[in-house]
């Protein structure tokens, strides 16, 4: 029971990050089409800002977080704006922008913050421990689970119950159509893409309890992020929601039982899911 208890609570808050790392990419992906392999790369910086935040200025936790949604949110606007916006359909071209845009990243941040990873952090009021199911688990890990929650149905009601979302859903399966009702899908896909770099960042600050900072992240969160959208679907917030609930907790108990096989762990359940559900488990057909 013990065993049960720990591997699930450590699953779901991996779960819960991926979900965090995932949405973001997920909504990018689905309704603008854009592959941003520099996504990762995002979360990275967001971790930083969080870091010199809460850390290094010794500022509050809460502040670190938004502070870093922010900066990698103004950067995916800067990114978007200036370079991918020119490269729409094409995704080759997006392939080897984002995926230089990375190393560019990557060493700027090095350049700024130095070559030593940031050790794991979070705020001290999340420093403590809970008895949960008779484990003694880590706050700050139940605040993962918390925030994610809270931000799952945050997205939820923005994408589904909203009129915003129903031009950003409007703009996902017919942008020819939806451009003829007047609306300016440039502007949307601009905000969904600001608010994939806006999460992105959050979760950077969010993650760096299970993961600290470091700028070799990068390319493994989005690794990471890619195999979340392709287990839950393209453009489905449910769906990064569920895959990465799934991913997390399937992983969590197989390194608990084979840690040999925890490094094939994601890869065995898209390969799976891949078989049944070739869209992914909520995935949607863009019609472009």
């Amino acid at each position: 029971m013990e065993f049960v208890a720990l591997n699930f609570l450590n699953g779901a808050a991996f779960g819960m990050l991926l979900f965090l790392i995932a949405s973001g990419l997920s909504l990018t992906l689905g309704i603008m089409g854009v592959l941003n392999l520099a996504h990762g790369a995002l979360y990275m910086v967001g971790g930083y800002i969080g870091w010199t935040v809460a850390v290094q200025l010794g500022l509050n936790w809460g502040l670190g977080v938004f502070c870093g949604a922010i900066g990698a949110g103004l950067l995916g606007l800067i990114i978007e704006r200036g370079l991918l916006r020119h490269l729409y359909g094409l995704l080759n071209d997006q392939v080897l922008l984002t995926f230089g845009l990375v190393y560019i990243i990557k060493n700027s941040c090095q350049w700024i913050w130095g070559m030593v990873p940031k050790v794991p952090f979070t705020a001290p009021y999340l420093s403590g421990s809970l008895d949960i199911m008779g484990q003694i688990y880590p706050v700050s890990r139940v605040a993962v689970i918390g925030i994610g929650i809270v931000i799952a149905a945050a997205l939820w009601w923005l994408i589904d119950r909203t009129r915003v979302g129903a031009m950003v859903r409007a703009g996902m399966d017919n942008s020819e159509m939806t451009e003829g009702l007047g609306i300016n899908v440039a502007v949307v896909c601009s905000a969904v893409f600001c608010l994939g770099a806006f999460l992105a960042g959050a979760a950077g600050v969010i993650g760096a309890d299970l993961m600290g900072v470091r700028a070799e992240q990068s390319l493994d969160i989005m690794l990471y992020g890619l195999i979340v959208v392709v287990v839950g679907g393209m453009g489905s917030v449910p769906g990064a929601l569920i895959g990465g609930l799934v991913i997390g907790i399937v992983d969590s108990f197989i390194r608990g039982l084979s840690p040999e096989l925890g490094y094939f762990s994601m890869y065995m359940i898209m390969a799976v899911i891949l078989l049944i559900r070739p869209t992914g488990i909520l995935g949607r057909t863009p019609k472009k």
